[in-house]
C-alpha cells in the first residue's frame, strides 16, 4: 500500500507539472505569477497530505475477506436475538444498534434492566454501563484490542488471548475447545457482554444469572439454544438447524459459546464494514474526493495540531492507550472515577488511559470518548485544542438530565486526570475557529456513505 500511495504523490506531482506547463503554453509573458497560485497550492496540498497519511500508515480500507455465509446467517440471529440475554429482555443489538449506526447515541449504554431503544433507553430496574459502547464499523479489520481499556486482546501472530477468562488465555489455554473458535479479538470480545450483571446477564432468578461462572453463563446459553443431550432435551429448533449449517458435522454436544461469538464476529465482519469514505477514495487516486476544507484539516490533524501521533494507521487509530482528560461521568468502571487501562494492567502509567478510538465513520457515532462526555465532533476537537480548560469547564452541557447530573467533579479527581494526560495533549494547541472547523471536515471525510443507511433489522 505504500507503494500505492507512492504512485499516487508522483502521479499527482506529474499531473501538476503537465498542467503548469500546459497553462503556460497558454498565458502570453504578461501573465503575472498570482494566475498560477491557485494551482500551485492545491496540487502542492494535496501531495502533502498524501505524504501525511503515509507516514501515519494510513491506507484505503480493503473489504474484509469473504465470511462463510451460513456463520454469518447465525451470527445475524444470535446478534439480535434477545435469547442471548438472561431475562430474554437485551440483546447486542440494543446498545449497537444498526439505526443508531452501531451505537445507541448514550454517553454510557443502559443494558440489563433498561427500557427503551437507543437515545430513548432509560434506567427502569437496571443500571447505566459503565463507559460507551463502541461502534462496530470494520471491527474485523485485523482489531487486536477490544473494549476501551483492551481487556480483550488476540495475539495475532502466536494465536495467544488475553481475557477476564484466565482459562481462555495464552497459547495452550484450559479450554482450547472454546478457545480455539475465537480466531480474532472480535470474537473473543463477544464472549463477555452475555457474563456482564449489568450488560446482558440481567437479575437474580433467570438461569444465566444464577450461573457460578463465565464458563456455567456460557453453558446455559448453549443449552438455552441448542439444548442438551445432544439436542434431546430443551433447546431451539430453529438454531440447532443454524448451527448445523455453520459447523455441519458438529455435535450439538461439542458446541460451545465460542461457536456462537464466532458466528457473531463474522456477521460484525461482513456487515459493518465501510471501506468507500471520501478519504478512501483521494487514496484510490481522485484527488476531487475530498474538499479543500477536509484536505486543510488533514494537514493540520497530521500536522501542528498532532492528532496523527495516536490515530494512525488504516482505521486511524493505534489500539494503544492515552490519556486525554476526557471528563468523567456515568458509574464508570471502579466507582465513578474511571482510571482506565490501570484497572487491567495495574501499572501507574496506564493510570486514566484509554484506548485510542478508531475514527472510520466518527461523524455517525456520538457520542464522544469513554464516557460519551461529548455530543459533537466540534466539541472534542474544542477539547483537544486545550486538555486542560476543557476538563475544569466541563459541565455536561448539552447531555440529557440523567446523565448530566452524573458528571464528576471532584477537583482531585481532575487534577490527577490532567496529571495523567499524554505529553502530546498538554500544551494548548491554539487552534482558531476556522481551523478547528478544518479538521472537523477533515473528520467527516471518514464517513462511507453506506453507513448513513444501515439496515434496521439487519437483513
Amino acid at each position: 500500500m505504500r507503494n500505492h500511495i507512492g504512485k499516487s504523490t508522483r502521479a499527482l506531482a506529474l499531473l501538476l507539472l503537465f498542467c503548469v506547463a500546459e497553462s503556460c503554453k497558454q498565458q502570453d509573458s504578461s501573465t503575472d505569477a498570482g494566475a498560477l497560485a491557485p494551482l500551485l497550492l492545491g496540487g502542492a496540498s494535496d501531495a502533502q497530505l498524501l505524504g501525511a497519511l503515509n507516514n501515519a500508515g494510513v491506507t484505503a480500507l480493503s473489504a474484509p475477506p469473504a465470511q462463510d455465509p451460513a456463520l454469518v446467517a447465525l451470527g445475524r440471529s444470535l446478534f439480535f436475538d434477545k435469547e442471548l440475554s438472561g431475562d430474554r429482555n437485551i440483546s447486542c443489538s440494543t446498545c449497537h444498534s444498526p439505526a443508531g449506526f452501531t451505537g445507541d447515541a448514550l454517553s454510557t449504554s443502559i443494558g440489563a434492566g433498561g427500557t427503551g431503544e437507543n437515545q430513548l433507553r432509560v434506567v427502569s430496574s437496571g443500571s447505566m454501563v459503565a463507559r460507551n459502547a463502541p461502534p462496530l464499523f470494520n471491527l474485523g479489520a485485523g482489531n487486536t484490542r477490544m473494549f476501551w481499556d483492551g481487556r480483550v486482546s488476540r495475539d495475532n501472530a502466536t494465536g495467544a488471548l488475553t481475557t477476564p477468562e484466565s482459562t481462555l488465555n495464552g497459547i495452550t489455554p484450559a479450554r482450547a475447545d472454546v478457545a480455539s473458535q475465537l480466531t480474532s479479538a472480535l470474537a473473543a470480545q463477544a464472549m463477555f457482554p452475555v457474563a456482564s450483571d449489568v450488560e446482558m446477564r440481567g437479575a437474580v432468578g433467570n438461569e444465566i444469572r444464577a450461573a457460578a461462572d463465565n464458563q456455567a453463563v456460557w453453558a446455559a446459553l448453549m443449552a438455552r439454544l441448542v439444548g442438551t443431550n445432544n439436542g434431546t432435551t430443551g433447546g431451539m429448533a430453529a438454531y440447532r438447524s443454524l448451527f448445523s449449517a455453520a459447523y455441519p458435522g458438529v455435535a450439538y454436544d461439542d458446541l460451545n459459546f465460542g461457536h456462537a461469538a464466532r458466528a457473531i464476529a463474522a456477521f460484525e465482519t461482513a456487515s459493518y464494514a465501510a471501506v468507500h469514505s471520501p478519504l478512501d477514495e483521494f487514496l484510490r487516486g481522485n484527488p476531487n474526493a475530498l474538499s479543500a476544507d477536509a484536505k486543510a484539516g488533514g494537514l493540520l490533524f497530521f500536522g501542528r495540531a498532532g492528532c496523527g501521533g495516536c490515530h494512525r494507521g488504516p482505521l486511524l487509530s493505534d489500539a494503544n492507550f492515552h490519556g486525554i482528560a476526557a471528563p468523567q461521568l456515568g458509574p464508570g468502571a471502579s466507582g465513578g472515577d474511571d482510571q482506565g487501562r490501570f484497572l487491567i494492567s495495574g501499572s501507574a502509567n496506564d493510570n486514566y488511559h484509554f484506548r485510542t478510538p478508531a475514527l472510520r465513520n466518527v461523524e455517525l457515532t456520538a457520542p464522544y470518548t469513554h464516557a460519551g462526555a461529548y455530543t459533537t465532533l466540534a466539541a472534542v476537537i474544542a477539547h483537544y485544542s486545550d486538555t486542560a480548560t476543557g476538563l475544569r469547564n466541563y459541565n455536561g452541557a448539552g447531555l440529557r438530565a440523567d446523565y448530566a447530573a452524573t458528571v464528576d467533579t471532584n477537583a482531585s479527581h481532575i487534577q490527577a486526570r490532567l496529571n495523567a494526560r499524554d505529553p502530546r495533549v498538554v500544551r494548548p494547541l491554539g487552534l482558531n475557529a476556522t481551523e478547528q472547523a478544518q479538521i472537523e471536515a477533515f473528520l467527516k471525510s471518514l464517513t462511507d456513505p453506506s453507513a448513513r443507511n444501515l439496515s434496521p433489522d439487519g437483513n
